[in-house]
C-alpha cells in the first residue's frame, strides 16, 4: 500500500532526492518548501514519471501554524500521515566572534524550530493513528564537533536530542523516529551565499564552500539520490541515527571510541584554518545558506 509522506525542504537538494525516491516507489508525497514554486515544478515533474503521486505546497517552516496546516490538510485529504521528513534546514558559519545574534536566531529558527514546529504537529497525530514514522535531519555536524560553524552544529546537535528522546517515548506508542546525520553531500546549497538580509561575516567571504567541504569529505562529495536511498533503506529497518557515507560512518564511530582524539585533531585544523573550515566530511563549514525549504536566500 502506497505511503503517505511530506518532506519539507522538498524542492532542491536532498528533499528533491528523497521525493524523488519516494514516489519511485509508489508513495504519495506532499513536497513542502518556502519555494513554492520550485516545489511545484518538481512535484508536477514526479507526478507524471510515477508511478507515486506528488504535490506541492508553499510552507516555512518557520511558522508553526503553517507547518500544522500541512500536517492536519494532508491526513484529512488522505485518511493518515505515514511519515514525515523534517528536511528543510540552513547552514551558517564562521568564526563565533564574526557571527551576530542575527545569524543565531535565523538559524536556530529554521534548523531547530523547524524541526520542533513539525513533530509538535505531526506526533500526536501519529498516537492518535497509533503509527508513523517521523524523520529528521540533521547533520555529521550533529555528532560530531563543529569549529567554524557554531550555531550550525548546535542545532544539528539539539535535533539529534530530540530526535532520540522522542524515539524512546513513542516507541511503546507505535511512533518510529530517526534522525539523519550526513556527511558532505552534493547539493546546490553549496553554492549560495549568506542570505542577503543578514550581516556580512568578512574573514569567509571569499572561500569557496564547495571547495572546503569536498577537500575535507576526501576530495569527494556524496550524491543526493545515494543519501536517499541510504535514508529510505534506514527508515525501512527503523535504524534510529542514519550516518552516511561510509566516510562520515568512520568519522562517526571514531568519535564514539576518542572523543578527546577527535576534538584534539579538529582543534588543530581550526587553528591551521581561521577563516573557519572543518575536517569529518561536515556539509558546511562556512558560512553559506544551506537553503533547502527553511527560509528563503533574499
Amino acid at each position: 500500500m502506497s505511503r503517505i509522506a511530506i518532506v519539507t525542504g522538498g524542492a532542491s537538494g536532498i528533499g528533491r532526492a528523497l521525493g524523488t525516491a519516494l514516489v519511485r516507489r509508489g508513495d504519495v508525497v506532499v513536497l513542502a518548501d518556502v519555494d513554492g514554486d520550485a516545489a511545484a515544478e518538481v512535484a508536477e515533474r514526479l507526478h507524471a514519471a510515477g508511478p507515486g503521486a506528488a504535490t506541492a505546497v508553499t510552507v516555512d517552516v518557520r511558522e508553526a501554524d503553517a507547518v500544522a496546516a500541512l500536517v492536519d490538510g494532508t491526513a484529512e485529504r488522505h485518511g493518515r500521515l505515514d511519515l514525515l521528513f523534517n528536511n528543510a534546514g540552513l547552514g551558517i558559519g564562521g568564526p563565533a566572534e564574526e557571527l551576530t545574534l542575527a545569524h543565531w536566531a535565523r538559524t536556530l529558527d529554521v534548523n531547530l524550530r523547524g524541526v520542533v514546529h513539525g513533530v509538535q504537529a505531526a506526533y500526536p497525530l501519529m498516537l492518535r493513528q497509533g503509527h508513523g514514522h517521523i524523520v529528521n535531519t540533521a547533520s555529521l555536524a550533529g555528532l560530531l564537533p563543529m569549529p567554524g560553524s557554531a550555531p550550525y552544529a548546535t542545532t544539528k546537535w539539539a535535533v539529534v536530542g530530540l530526535s532520540l528522546s522522542l524515539r524512546a517515548e513513542g516507541a511503546a506508542r507505535g511512533v518510529r523516529v530517526s534522525v539523519v546525520c550526513p556527511g558532505g553531500v552534493d547539493t546546490p546549497i553549496l553554492d549560495k551565499g549568506v542570505p542577503a538580509d543578514l550581516p556580512r561575516v568578512p574573514s569567509v567571504e571569499a572561500i569557496d564552500a564547495r571547495e572546503v567541504v569536498t577537500r575535507f569529505s576526501g576530495g569527494r562529495l556524496y550524491g543526493a539520490d545515494a543519501l536517499a536511498a541510504d535514508v529510505l533503506r534506514g527508515v525501512d529497518r527503523n535504524r534510529p541515527v542514519i550516518v552516511a557515507p561510509r566516510q562520515a560512518r568512520v568519522m562517526w564511530r571514531l568519535m564514539r571510541l576518542s572523543p578527546s582524539l577527535v576534538l584534539r585533531v579538529l582543534a588543530a585544523v581550526a587553528a591551521r584554518r581561521p577563516e573557519g573550515a572543518t575536517a569529518g566530511g561536515g556539509p558546511v563549514p562556512v558560512p553559506t545558506a544551506e537553503f533547502s525549504g527553511g527560509t528563503p536566500p533574499r
